[in-house]
């Protein structure tokens, strides 16, 4: 399966849902007050929040007056150029050596993110350490050690409650004596103490920093996307504390409001989505790009 046809598959529940009702909107009538009202109908119930589609169709405004646009099935390429716009960001290329902080709360699949990043980077001929960094719970680490072997990547752990940083210290001292490309360092999701938890994070930034000093640092976080907009606060706290730089956005095959993503980007503007999953794979783990986003969710 391409990429596209990857990408327009995984998002194929919100593109029935959004595509099928968009159908009786743009229908060829004159441009009205009503077609807004229902325009607006659409995309709210595509999980886009009222701040944001409202911001939509001012644009969209814009656009027919500019265009000099009379009919409603003349703006359809209008709105896909307007909500493109709204997901579009100047993503700048990874530089190595590369250290990934992966955060966010348990069950969002943040350690499977971490395996299939591992693949991602070692198919791309780059050597991978991982750091287990989440000592509280042991099952992350098992996963780890699975994916770890079957990309051939080298992991790093530490015993039961071990302090987090102490291990991203010593995968540290690994990737530099294997001459890796690649660190990508697992946290706890634990929230139900967030104040430590986001201690505990700034201290590995700063092993991180301080240890590491020639690798380019990202923050990334990853969201469970059939959470829609209830994700957002995650993203909000996250980077309050850490200055997030990229999200992934996982699970979005799972449900039909994947419009979320418009939102997220709109909430968030100065941090990237970076890859978005679609499947179980590793291959359904894809770079994030805003004009094939948008053309999934309307062909």
């Amino acid at each position: 399966m391409g990429f596209f046809q990857r990408l327009a598959s995984g998002l194929k529940n919100t593109k029935k849902s959004f595509s099928e009702k968009l159908k009786y909107v743009f229908t060829g009538n004159e441009i009205d007050e009503d077609f807004f009202e229902e325009l607006e109908m659409i995309l709210v119930s595509a999980d886009i929040g009222a701040i944001t589609t409202e911001e939509i169709l001012d644009e969209l405004r814009d656009k027919i007056k500019q265009c000099k646009v009379k009919k409603t099935d003349e703006c359809k390429e209008l709105l896909k150029e307007t909500l493109t716009e709204k997901l579009t960001k100047d993503l700048e290329e990874f530089s190595y050596p590369l250290a990934i902080m992966v955060v966010g709360v348990n069950g969002v699949g943040k350690t499977t993110s971490i395996g299939k990043l591992a693949q991602k980077f070692s198919e791309a001929g780059k050597k991978v350490v991982i750091a287990g960094a989440d000592t509280f719970r042991a099952a992350a680490g098992d996963q780890l050690k699975v994916w770890a072997d079957r990309v051939k990547a080298k992991y790093v752990s530490g015993d039961a409650g071990a302090d987090a940083s102490a291990v991203v210290f010593d995968a540290i001292a690994s990737a530099k004596a294997k001459s890796a490309d690649v660190i990508l360092i697992d946290t706890a999701g634990r929230l139900h103490n967030k104040t430590n938890l986001m201690e505990e994070l700034k201290k590995i930034g700063g092993v991180v920093s301080k240890q590491y000093p020639e690798a380019e640092y990202h923050k990334m976080i990853v969201i469970d996307g059939t959470t829609g907009q209830n994700s957002l606060s995650q993203v909000k706290l996250f980077d309050e504390a850490v200055g997030l730089t990229d999200i992934v956005v996982t699970k979005l095959d799972g449900t039909s409001k994947a419009g979320f993503v418009i939102e997220l980007a709109n909430e968030h503007p100065n941090v990237d989505i970076r890859y978005i999953g679609v499947g179980e794979s590793a291959d359904d783990l894809l770079e994030f790009n805003a004009k094939d986003f948008v053309d999934a969710i309307f062909e």
